[in-house]
């Protein structure tokens, strides 16, 4: 007679190991999206400056502020953020003032920070824009 061993995992084991893994996807999953939303914060901060540069010279050559879509067709500004996690528009334009935001799209829609705005090359906190913490 042979004196046999099993090896292998009991249904027990499998399951409880399921379990942990359940739970360390139900607590990290959350953190990672978190993570996420805010790095995808850098794509609006990037076009909203993009933008500012643009106004800026823009401005240097017409003595007013330009629209968006003055701004689109002489520099190429995009009514987009360069990775599409935000839209992009020009709200108050007159010759001595302006106001830039970035609006969240797509995936990015119900971040914390919501929209991002420039004012006169500014970052605008107040009111229903993203506070200071935001643009860190």
């Amino acid at each position: 007679m042979r004196n046999q061993t099993e090896s292998g995992f009991t249904l027990v084991e499998l399951l409880i190991a399921v379990v942990i893994v359940g739970v360390l996807t139900a607590v990290a999953l959350p953190a990672y999206q978190d993570f996420v939303k805010s790095s995808r914060r850098a794509d609006a901060r990037n076009a909203l400056f993009n933008l500012q540069v643009n106004q800026e010279r823009y401005r240097s050559n017409n003595l007013s502020y330009a629209t968006l879509a003055q701004l689109s067709s002489s520099y190429g500004v995009s009514s987009t953020s360069e990775a599409g996690h935000y839209s992009i528009s020009v709200t108050v334009n007159t010759a001595s003032t302006y106001t830039a935001t970035a609006t969240p799209a797509g995936s990015q829609i119900g971040d914390d920070c919501g929209t991002f705005a420039i004012t006169n090359s500014r970052p605008d906190t107040s009111g229903n824009y993203a506070d200071s913490d935001c643009w860190r």
